[in-house]
């Protein structure tokens, strides 16, 4: 195994290897590089790595972290978007036999995993018994909400995700309802997860600086939580449905999401039965209640089928 300060992930080290390459960073994909070599063991410790894990990192950039994961894990599936890219990192994992690179865009479209990156991370998980699956990356900024979305919605998802993202997502997946940063998202994850913030971090920890501050968060899936909801790809089209108009009033919202099943007496009717006001919004509800919400809603649209 490399040493797990090597490649020395520092500004000088990316400005030289892209020269060398006659390559420069692509806005496009994300591509803004972690230098704070302190920050990326922060990354790397708060994703609590054993032998029994093996690790999905999206993003593979120069394979500095990549390296570091593989240390610590019982194998790494890494994937990188851009070919360029990936040709500089298998020359730094050569030598790392517990490491698959994938040269792929990680999501097939906004809604869909690519199938490879999940064969490639159950090829792994086969090799011995008791693996258990993580996410842990410096993922790329227009990547991280889809990604971390459509991981949960898999029937076996990571049992952490240990990632950097925008600040103002980490505010998304931690806000409480009644806040600005209360979402969809924050429902969906909320309803799987326990989030904590680990480390919020500036710009100047960056190359290229993003415009805007990152946070290393760890999202762990708890199975118990998982069970309360009832039908998860429901659950996901339902709280996107609801938060589309987040400040209308909810028995409006549900005639529009759902007009040809559920009039307006009948959205009263199913707040009525939850004991939520008709004046209530989404994003003043708890995520118990949007859970047993989209329970009934569910309900009510079988019933007119």
């Amino acid at each position: 195994m490399p040493d797990a300060a090597s490649p020395r992930q520092t500004q000088s080290f990316l400005m030289r290897r892209f020269a060398e390459a006659g390559l420069r960073p692509r806005i496009q994909h994300g591509q803004n590089f972690l230098i704070d070599l302190n920050l990326l063991n922060v990354l790397a410790d708060a994703a609590r790595l054993d032998r029994r894990d093996v690790v999905l990192e999206v993003g593979t950039g120069l394979g500095s972290l990549t390296a570091l994961l593989a240390e610590r894990a019982a194998a790494v599936v890494t994937v990188e978007i851009d070919p360029q890219l990936a040709v500089l990192a298998a020359e730094t994992l050569f030598h790392v036999p517990n490491v698959t690179l994938l040269r792929l865009d990680a999501l097939r479209n906004k809604s869909t995993l690519d199938a490879r990156v999940l064969e490639a991370v159950d090829a792994r998980l086969a090799e011995a018994p008791g693996r258990r699956f993580k996410l842990a990356a410096n993922l790329p900024y227009n990547l991280a909400t889809p990604l971390i979305s459509n991981l949960l919605a898999l029937e076996a998802p990571p049992v952490s995700m240990t990632v950097t993202i925008q600040k103002e997502l980490a505010d998304r997946a931690m806000a409480a309802p009644g806040t600005k940063d209360y979402s969809a998202l924050s429902a969906w994850v909320q309803s799987q997860c326990r989030v904590e913030l680990v480390r919020v971090m500036q710009p100047t920890v960056f190359w290229p600086r993003p415009k805007v501050q990152s946070a290393i968060v760890h999202l762990e899936v708890d199975p118990a939580m998982r069970e309360r909801i009832h039908d998860r790809a429901f659950f996901h089209r339902f709280v996107r449905s609801l938060f589309l108009h987040r400040r209308k009033y909810l028995r409006s919202v549900l005639h529009s999401a759902f007009k040809e099943q559920i009039g307006k007496p009948d959205a009263d009717a199913i707040l009525a039965e939850l004991n939520i006001g008709p004046t209530a919004r989404a994003e003043e509800l708890s995520v118990e209640t949007l859970l047993e919400l989209s329970r009934v809603v569910q309900g009510r649209l079988r019933q007119a089928e």
